[in-house]
């Protein structure tokens, strides 16, 4: 049984002024070599196929399409929701994928039981059975009560996502020993797992007042397959439970990261063969960094006409240029690039924000943290832009410490 772990394609997505549709047509048609090459007997989506509630026509277009090319390779697809996935959006074509081998599970359902999917491998057998747990809304799982605590709160919500899995999970197992296949049991999520490592492209989602949710709360599933964070890795150093990643770089910030999905194989129920498979890099892209001199030599390495580079240029400067864009400008005009983003950091600025990187977030507080970003603010910017800036700031911050006082 092979199974083809993937998250987060973000169908759709705007990146600055720029269309990503032929990216991920190219990364979708490469998929399908790989079900073809590997002979996948399914894929998992964990969740946001979309980027956002409101996708153009073309994404839904380029979605249905790759559902449809998926029936030529026998391969069975599972799409989970995701926080960035409107509910009504992925449930308006459910009833219609399910004729074509496609399972969508677009939120928590109320009965656990639908929520476990039977896969079978090429031969028609029982191959798996998945608990496909898409993104948890507090609502889904909880209901709120007057006059707890924050920690109260958190406490409660953990455990109650836990107890979701473990119904879901409870009701795969018993259709395993019903049907007497030792096959594996694959569990789902999108979500944030404390202790991974995220990019600016990733939208926190505190789920009510959970900032990340254990690793111990998952079920004892032979892999769980997640989804959120856009950078792929394993959670709490477990071989078994692993974030796929993005299929393509979703900010500059991700370019240092080798995007891939994961394929799963597995032998009745014994240990996974796990195998990252590296995602071709569809459109170059690349983030150059120094002083005026030191752009202008590393720009001259960019000579391939053949694709144009997206480019994030982040100028260190003593002082306030006012002609930055015209200079940037004349060095890019004859080359095959596109600047995308273009920052302008002072010197002092930069070493605080090198510092601020080697520090751990816990040890600042919310009002070093905001200092420290107007550091990067233009030395142009008046300091009474500043200064009115620092009262909104404790305005937003004292309204955050009576509402909770309050609750």
């Amino acid at each position: 049984m092979k199974i083809l772990h993937s998250s987060d394609w973000h169908l759709g997505q705007s990146f600055f002024t720029q269309n990503r549709k032929d990216e991920h047509q190219q990364f979708l048609d490469w998929l399908l070599q790989v079900v073809e090459a590997q002979q996948v007997d399914a894929i998992i989506v964990a969740g946001d196929v979309f980027d956002t509630g409101t996708p153009p026509s073309y994404a839904r277009e380029m979605y249905n399409r790759f559902v449809v090319a998926l029936q030529a390779h026998r391969c069975t697809l599972i799409v989970l929701g995701g926080n960035h996935d409107s509910v009504s959006v992925l449930n308006e074509t459910r009833g219609l994928l399910s004729c074509l081998n496609t399972h969508v599970i677009a939120s928590v359902l109320e009965d656990p039981a639908d929520q476990v999917v039977e896969l079978k491998d090429k031969n028609g057998d029982t191959g798996a059975f998945v608990c496909a747990i898409p993104f948890i809304r507090p609502r889904d799982v909880l209901i709120s009560a007057a006059g707890q605590s924050t920690d109260e709160k958190k406490q409660h919500l953990g455990d109650a996502i836990k107890a979701h899995y473990r119904s879901v999970y409870d009701v795969a197992a018993e259709r395993r020993e019903i049907s007497g296949k030792a096959v594996p049991v694959i569990a789902t999520g999108h979500l944030t797992a404390l202790g991974v490592s995220a990019s600016s492209s990733v939208r926190d989602i505190y789920i009510g007042t959970l900032e990340g949710f254990a690793a111990d709360g998952f079920p004892p599933a032979d892999y769980i397959a997640l989804g959120h964070i856009h950078r792929p890795q394993k959670v709490a150093k477990s071989e078994h439970i692993r974030y796929s990643g993005s299929p393509v770089a979703l900010s500059f910030d991700e370019l240092g990261t080798q995007k891939q999905v994961v394929l799963v194989s597995f032998e009745g129920r014994t240990t996974p063969v796990i195998e990252a498979l590296p995602v071709p890099v569809f459109q170059p892209m690349a983030v150059i960094r120094g002083d005026l001199d030191t752009i202008e030599q590393s720009l001259k390495a960019f000579t391939d006409t053949a694709a144009t580079t997206w480019l994030c240029i982040e100028v260190t400067t003593q002082g306030y240029l006012s002609d930055l864009h015209q200079r940037i400008q004349a060095m890019t005009e004859d080359k095959p690039v596109e600047v995308l983003q273009l920052r302008r950091i002072h010197e002092r600025a930069a070493a605080s924000l090198t510092a601020e990187y080697e520090q751990d977030l816990s040890e600042l507080s919310p009002e070093e943290v905001f200092e420290r970003r107007l550091l990067l603010m233009d030395d142009a910017t008046e300091e009474e832009v500043k200064a009115e800036l620092r009262t909104q700031f404790r305005e937003v911050v004292s309204g955050l410490d009576a509402g909770e006082a309050a609750q």
